[in-house]
């Protein structure tokens, strides 16, 4: 029903990821697998809605409570996650990082800790350090120094990306239970970050906060996304998030329609939400199925040019997360390589606080895959020592 394996050409359309990648890599005309957004066109019923709204031809101030939004977004974790949320506990924001903005302006002052795992999102370390609060990480699956930093008096922050970015790991509900108790016993906020969660892949369960932890006046926690990851319109911009606590709601409300002057969100975001929620279902679990062929496709070539690397695809997402570091490679050499012989640019782990890895976008057909991970096997395996 959907065609991924056909390319769109996306030069020359103000795409961060194909016409900024001389900004970022310094050479023109790479072959991109870098910022998480995909080369899919948007689900066609997505495109319909967004048609039909724009050839209504008024665009005036638009209300995100007005309308069919919230009980979209109802609806969709009903199904899709076998969890009730509520429709009145909802807030709206431009973008994830800027919930994230505003929440760290709430719950934290500057010179703060908030607590990070590690490889962490670059999205949040800018956010972050950006204002003045002291990001603090622990290793994934490091329950014991994720407490020792919680513990910190001044921690005051349990910042979550779930599931992970960029390794891809899907948190069992355990885990976060673990998370909720460790937060509440130190006194932490809690924000999850859970734009990737429809990117989960089969055999994974994903689990949103708000099943995790309770509702209520003095608890202080957040789940922030979006539909643009999954269904890939991000620079229509739009998010929403659910807060447990009335109070705390209501001030982010008032911070938004008062502070930052944004009381009107972007009406085709809303279009496109509603959209892919409600008739975006099949198109999604056709695209989880396509990727997991190319993340196997993956998993096939890095086994049989590089063996070392002993790569296993994510448990979500379309981000391959691989380790290189058995192979010996200086990280600068090899984006040298990448860059100035195999014109191709891949995102170092260097950016995420890890060294040694590297971070491949094969949200995109397979054969620019294979031509990406291909690339990356011929200069590791120039520079393996």
């Amino acid at each position: 029903m959907f065609d991924f394996d056909r390319e769109t050409d996306r030069r020359g359309t103000w795409s961060v990821q194909w016409d900024g990648v001389a900004d970022r890599f310094g050479v023109p005309d790479l072959l991109p697998f870098t910022i998480s957004d995909m080369d899919f066109a948007s689900p066609p019923a997505v495109l319909d809605a967004l048609r039909a709204r724009v050839d209504h031809g008024v665009f005036g101030y638009t209300d995100w409570r007005l309308g069919e939004f919230r009980e979209a977004v109802r609806d969709w974790y009903a199904t899709r996650y076998g969890t009730a949320v509520d429709p009145e506990a909802m807030v709206y924001a431009p973008s994830v990082l800027n919930q994230l903005s505003q929440l760290l302006r709430m719950w934290t002052e500057p010179g703060d800790g908030v607590v990070v795992h590690t490889p962490t999102y670059d999205g949040f370390r800018k956010a972050v350090t950006g204002l003045g609060r002291d990001l603090r990480g622990v290793p994934v699956g490091d329950t014991e120094a994720l407490e020792h930093e919680l513990a910190r008096p001044d921690s005051r922050m349990l910042l979550l990306c779930s599931p992970h970015n960029p390794t891809g790991r899907v948190w069992r509900e355990e885990e976060l239970k673990e998370f909720a108790r460790l937060a509440e016993r130190h006194g932490a906020a809690v924000v999850s970050d859970e734009i990737h969660a429809d990117l989960t892949a089969e055999g994974h369960r994903h689990v949103p906060w708000t099943a995790i932890t309770e509702s209520g006046r003095g608890r202080r926690w957040a789940l922030v996304t979006s539909g643009t990851k999954a269904f890939n319109f991000p620079a229509l911009s739009g998010s929403y998030g659910f807060l447990g606590d009335p109070d705390e709601r209501a001030a982010f409300v008032r911070r938004m329609e008062t502070g930052e002057g944004l009381a009107s969100p972007a009406v085709l975001s809303l279009t496109a939400h509603i959209a892919a929620y409600r008739h975006g279902a099949p198109w999604l679990d056709a695209l989880r199925a396509y990727v997991a062929g190319t993340m196997d496709l993956v998993r096939e070539r890095l086994a049989a040019g590089l063996p070392d690397v002993r790569w296993a695809p994510p448990q979500a997402g379309y981000l391959a997360w691989i380790d290189l570091r058995p192979l010996g490679i200086d990280e600068t050499a090899l984006q040298e390589e990448l860059v100035r012989t195999e014109k191709v640019a891949v995102m170092p782990g260097g950016v995420y606080g890890t060294p040694g890895f590297v971070r491949l976008n094969v949200g995109c057909s397979r054969a620019k895959a294979e031509r990406g991970v291909a690339a990356l096997v011929r200069a590791a395996g120039r520079l393996r020592t």
